[in-house]
C-alpha cells in the first residue's frame, strides 16, 4: 500500500485489537474502517510521528484512496468533538487517514484541545 499524502510505502502496524498502518516517509496513519476507535488507547504508540511535519502535510487534502479500486477521493473531515482536527476519510471503505501527530490528539481530549478549538481555522 502507498501513503495517499506523500507516496511512501505503508507499513503494517499490527496490534491486538487491530492493525493499522503507518507511512515510512511522512508517518501519517491509515485505518480500516472504526480500527481508529480500538486503537485509541494505543494512539501514543502508533502515532509516532512528528505532529509539525504532520501539520505542513495535513494542507495537502485531495487525496485518493489507498485501499479502494478506482482511487476513490477521500472526504475532508472534521472531528465535531474537537474541530481543530482534520482528517480525510473514504465514504466508500470508511477508512481513514491521520496525519503525524493528528491521531494522538484525536485520542487525547482534554482541556488544551478547548484552547486549540478556539484558535481553528475554518477549512476551505
Amino acid at each position: 500500500m502507498k501513503c495517499p499524502k506523500c507516496g511512501g510505502s505503508m507499513e503494517l502496524v499490527v496490534e491486538p485489537e487491530a492493525d493499522a498502518h503507518r507511512c515510512s516517509q511522512c508517518q501519517g496513519l491509515w485505518f480500516d474502517m472504526r480500527t481508529h476507535e480500538l486503537l485509541k488507547r494505543r494512539a501514543g504508540e502508533i502515532d509516532t510521528g512528528d505532529e509539525t511535519k504532520g501539520r505542513e502535510f495535513n494542507r495537502i487534502d485531495r487525496i485518493k484512496c489507498p485501499v479502494c479500486i478506482g482511487n476513490l477521493e477521500l472526504i475532508r473531515m472534521v472531528d465535531p468533538q474537537q474541530p481543530h482536527i482534520w482528517f480525510e476519510s473514504c465514504q466508500n471503505c470508511f477508512g481513514r487517514f491521520y496525519d503525524a501527530g493528528e491521531f494522538r490528539d484525536f485520542a487525547e481530549h482534554g482541556w488544551r484541545d478547548l484552547l486549540k478549538d478556539l484558535r481553528a481555522v475554518a477549512r476551505d
